[in-house]
């Protein structure tokens, strides 16, 4: 189960990093197609503004025309009927028609090629209007004979003809342009295209790889997916049957360790009775070495004196104390070893009421050290073994007491959380704390941790671990040097009694 999960996680975070992948790129491509369309568009509205420009030449060159014809028509009109309304046409198409040039003149500022037209063009329109001028001015004086021949003398259709060469050459020079900028404007509309065209081809070609990436993940967790549901069919009875193996297993390791407990018990009380003989047998010794000292001191020398004074009690109580110690150990492997034995019996428990019975029954010491307990409030449901509970609060609470931190009035906080289907229970102080490297190592049985000037075999968290994996449950501690510690006992809410058990 744990290779297919390993795969599926392994298929997981190689599919995110594909996809991933392919999404980068995709965005990046539209990135790109966006940066080209501005660019291409800021080209096209370049070579836009150009034409549009060619065209404004064009109407200017031609209004300049069509004024300069419609002067000569006006004139002509003045002459041969002498009506005032032409020559107020011609005055106004004259006015009118400086401004025209000059406008021809500001629109093709930015080429030499116009430049140098446009100022052949007023040299002809200014010689044009000096004879137009001439003669119109006979025409006012009323020598309408004398202006008509002086008409019939003029060059004014050459000069016509001439202007009119010019205006078409200018023309051709701004057709000429426009074809050029249409080409540039045509040129940067192909490569949009291009671009929309290589783009949608690179988008392409990543959603066809997306699709069939994802296609191929699929058909893996399918495969994934069936090999799981076969092997959850058979699951639950290697669960059982694991269950079962280390139910027997652990109900040996109890067996084994009361027998082992048991066994060396018998030798353990016989040296304890032999020691308590032997102390008894030193006191008539030690009489004896007195009075011989008394009435014979040449019999006795100084090492005999020292082993009956010294030696033999050192000794003596030197045994005692080892198998005293022995004694206790034996009692609490006996007091593990029945408590695997015994049955759990879950029931609904008031956590805050525990908490207060455990520090009402060790209120004397709490008192004695200096420390305030204080039981946080409200507390989640629990069902569970009430004994097994009241033990584990007990140890943990008579630990946080022992190893507070000198000079440092002692704060023990006891609260619960509730998460989902579990219950956390906290004891936290303000103690020594505990160094990182033994967070692990103060739950085996017969180690501590830190400076060892508190009575204690090692045993008590030993036994609290060995109770929350009976509760179903874990406990770890959260320390730092100095910073005190907080064990978190982490429970399921309604502890349900195994299978095997509830059979039996």
């Amino acid at each position: 189960m744990l290779g297919i999960a390993g795969r599926l996680a392994s298929g997981r975070g190689k599919f995110s990093r594909v996809l991933v992948g392919f999404m980068v790129a995709g965005f990046a491509c539209l990135l790109a197609t966006g940066l080209a369309a501005g660019w291409v568009t800021q080209k096209i509205q370049y070579h836009s503004g150009w034409v549009n420009h060619t065209y404004q030449v064009e109407i200017a060159i031609n209004r300049a025309s069509l004024l300069i014809e419609q002067e000569e028509t006006s004139r002509r009109g003045y002459l041969l009927t002498g009506l005032p309304v032409y020559r107020e046409a011609y005055d106004d198409y004259a006015a009118a028609l400086p401004g025209a040039l000059d406008r021809i003149a500001e629109l093709t500022a930015d080429n030499p090629v116009q430049r140098a037209a446009i100022g052949r063009l007023r040299q002809h329109v200014a010689a044009l209007e000096a004879q137009r001028a001439r003669v119109t001015a006979i025409m006012d004086n009323g020598q309408r004979a004398a202006a008509l021949i002086a008409f019939a003398n003029e060059t004014s259709i050459r000069r016509m003809r001439v202007i009119r060469d010019q205006a078409s050459d200018m023309l051709a020079e701004e057709r000429r342009l426009l074809a050029e900028r249409d080409a540039e404007q045509a040129a940067s509309v192909r490569a949009f295209y291009v671009i929309l065209a290589v783009a949608a081809g690179i988008l392409l070609v990543v959603a066809i790889t997306s699709l069939l990436t994802i296609l191929r993940y699929t058909r893996d967790l399918a495969s994934s997916r069936d090999s799981l549901r076969q092997l959850n069919e058979t699951l639950e009875d290697q669960v059982t049957e694991r269950t079962s193996d280390l139910s027997r297993a652990n109900d040996e390791i109890q067996r084994f360790a009361y027998i082992v407990s048991h066994d060396l018990r018998s030798p353990l009380v016989n040296v304890m009775g032999f020691t308590a003989e032997l102390s008894t047998a030193a006191k008539p010794l030690t009489d004896l070495i007195d009075v011989v000292e008394e009435k014979a001191p040449e019999l006795l020398t100084q090492e005999m004196k020292l082993a009956a004074r010294e030696d033999l009690p050192e000794a003596i109580g030197f045994i005692r104390t080892s198998t005293q110690k022995m004694d206790r150990l034996i009692n609490a492997i006996l007091r593990l070893s029945r408590e695997g034995r015994r049955v759990i019996a879950p029931e609904p428990i008031d956590l805050a009421a525990i908490a207060d019975n455990a520090v009402a029954a060790i209120r004397h010491v709490i008192d004695d050290r200096g420390a305030t307990v204080t039981v946080e409030r409200p507390m989640p449901d629990l069902v569970s073994d009430r004994l097994a509970v009241e033990q584990i609060l007990s140890n943990l609470i008579e630990n946080a007491t022992k190893y507070l931190q000198p000079g440092r009035p002692g704060q023990i906080r006891i609260s619960a959380t509730r998460a989902r289907d579990r219950v956390i229970i906290a004891v936290a102080d303000n103690g020594r704390g505990i160094d990182p490297r033994d967070h692990q190592r103060i739950f085996d049985l017969f180690r501590r941790s830190g400076t060892q000037d508190q009575p204690g075999e090692g045993i008590g968290l030993a036994h609290v671990r060995a109770l929350a994996y009976r509760l179903g449950g874990t406990i770890d501690v959260a320390s730092r040097l100095g910073e005190g510690a907080t064990f978190r006992l982490n429970l399921p809410a309604t502890y349900q009694i195994p299978q095997e058990n509830a059979a039996a």
